[in-house]
């Protein structure tokens, strides 16, 4: 996520482990077939998601336990020493669990990402598309005006750093909007996995409605924030989904099958879609704050995968806000 790039910049030498004159880097033949693979998973599906995703650059940093090895970076910096075609290294400095994008030395914005056994994803299938999830965050971020637009949201009440996105004071645990939202969410689950086509129509006008007045019960700038969320890190999740599904038909390299821990992407891709399902349907706002947009802006998109199957061609023009594709908003 971009929103942590100040944080980081002030945490970054408290990871640092060796002299930059002892260092003697060397990234394990596991970790460079899977940095391999995903840019030829990237290649494959990319723009069969997004159009014109193969166009962003998509530089990437892998945190090991000792060091950090950076690729596909146009310009890499000094601090960088270049061990191999296109592969440069340093000492480590962020935390090994790592998985986020951000302006790292200025644009443009870069994958961060510890080793599948030090992530969430925990081995390498599911942690390729989860790298896919951060390089749609690339697309985003390099779309003119992003920069500009966001500051003109005018949410960050004089943070300079960019950490208003991850601590704007939303109403997580205001009684009213809780339940409105528990409500909402229902609505949402129901209309998404309704598979009669009838039924379907009746439930997602219902939605429609009910989103309204869930939004009217927010300030401007709420609704804004929601939005805005939404927008980036639930359509984000969504892409993800969307990627796994692409994915099912990837035939991987013979070295990256051989990995210990490889899953056929068919497999990952069919748990994909019901996994954020179930993430929504047990959400607390209260609880989970911030955390329940990933799900829930998920699940949006595809109820708009049915709405309007060509939601996403407007999706860079109308950025910061999906309200427009449910007759809110501009």
């Amino acid at each position: 996520m971009r929103t942590l790039f100040a944080l980081l910049l002030l945490g970054t030498m408290a990871f640092c482990q060796n002299p930059a004159a002892q260092f003697s880097p060397n990234i394990s033949p596991d970790d460079a077939i899977r940095i391999r693979e995903f840019y030829r998973l990237a290649a494959q599906i990319q723009d069969r998601i997004w159009p014109d995703w193969d166009k962003v650059p998509a530089p990437l940093i892998l945190v090991t336990e000792d060091a950090e090895f950076l690729t596909h970076d146009p310009s890499p910096p000094k601090e960088f020493a270049k061990i191999g075609d296109d592969l440069y290294a340093r000492p480590r400095k962020f935390a090994v669990d790592f998985l986020a994008t951000f302006p790292a030395f200025g644009p443009p914005s870069v994958i961060v990402v510890g080793e599948p056994k030090n992530t969430e994803s925990k081995t390498s299938t599911p942690w390729l598309i989860a790298v896919m999830h951060e390089h749609f965050h690339q697309l985003q971020y390099s779309q003119a005006g992003y920069d500009k637009g966001v500051e003109g949201l005018g949410l960050s009440r004089g943070d300079q750093t960019g950490m208003w996105m991850l601590n704007y004071p939303f109403p997580y645990e205001k009684p009213e909007i809780v339940e409105s939202f528990s409500h909402l969410r229902d609505l949402l689950l129901a209309a998404v996995t309704e598979k009669d086509d009838i039924a379907f129509a009746k439930l997602a006008e219902q939605y429609v409605g009910e989103r309204k007045k869930f939004l009217a019960q927010l300030s401007p700038d709420d609704h804004k924030y929601f939005s805005f969320q939404l927008w980036q890190e639930g359509i984000a999740r969504y892409t993800q989904i969307m990627a796994a599904e692409a994915a099912a038909s990837y035939r991987p390299t013979a070295e990256f099958a051989a990995l210990p821990d490889y899953e056929p992407f068919a497999d990952d891709a069919a748990r994909a879609r019901k996994e954020t399902l179930d993430e929504l349907k047990h959400a607390d706002l209260a609880k989970l704050k911030r955390l329940v947009f990933y799900s829930f802006g998920a699940t949006e998109g595809l109820l708009l995968d049915r709405l309007n199957p060509k939601w996403r061609n407007e999706y860079f023009q109308r950025m910061f806000s999906t309200d427009s594709y449910f007759g809110t908003g501009d």
